[in-house]
């Protein structure tokens, strides 16, 4: 049966993005089944999650982006944990699966490195594992975005792969055929790229470290221009 509110949007540019949004198209499916109750299972997400929840209505509350939401499962999750969020996807088909397994919630297509928000205009934005299949180059970019979008004093949470590798896969979970890096970073480096960005470091947390790919989670707050530095138009 064919999902509701399927959408077409045209060609991206680099080629990463291209490649990142038809192996998500491809593998939808599949990989909404693989996450599937994966939060159940991990206790050190959820509490980052409550902690995430906790910090956003210690702000005031408001409009928070769950970007690179996949299938909606995060963002369900923190809905349920009071928070006013919403989800962006660059694949149209996990958009799909989103709004059809959580019709209340509002989510939309939309690409990390230009992002269709305001100046100012969240209080938070979480970055779960969606930033692994950006290259080094195009980071900086990303999290200056975030930084564009959020309010002074905004939260970011992102999450990601660590090591110092990147790996490549051409099989998803569906058994089709797609074409996606994932890149595993030291938390000094996506650190560093969150300092240049205008981020104060609030906290980090490893999780598994002697798990073979261990996962890290940092916890940031976008700092005013007058404190950066920074010259605003």
């Amino acid at each position: 049966m064919a999902l509701p509110d399927r959408v077409t949007v045209s060609p991206v540019a680099d080629a990463w993005l291209s490649d990142t949004r038809s192996s998500y198209d491809t593998d939808a499916s599949g990989y909404a089944e693989k996450v599937r109750g994966l939060l159940s299972g991990r206790p050190y997400l959820r509490a980052s999650l409550a902690l995430f929840a906790e910090l956003v209505h210690g702000a005031g509350g408001g409009p928070v982006a769950d970007v690179g939401c996949g299938p909606g499962y995060i963002t369900g999750y923190l809905h349920d944990a009071g928070v006013d969020v919403f989800g962006i996807d660059l694949s149209p088909e996990m958009i799909a699966i989103a709004r059809r397994d959580y019709p209340e919630l509002r989510f939309e297509v939309g690409t990390m490195t230009d992002l269709d928000l305001a100046d100012d205009s969240v209080v938070g934005i979480l970055a779960f594992w969606s930033v692994i299949h950006v290259p080094d180059h195009a980071v900086p970019g990303v999290f200056d975005e975030f930084r564009r979008v959020l309010r002074p004093e905004g939260l970011l949470m992102v999450g990601f792969h660590v090591g110092d590798e990147t790996r490549h896969t051409s099989q998803g979970y569906t058994g089709r055929s797609i074409n996606v890096d994932s890149h595993h970073r030291p938390p000094s480096k996506v650190r560093g790229w969150l300092r240049d960005a205008g981020f104060a470091i609030e906290a980090e947390l490893v999780i598994g470290p002697d798990e073979q790919v261990p996962g890290a989670v940092i916890f940031a707050r976008s700092r005013s221009s007058e404190a950066t530095g920074r010259l605003t138009a």
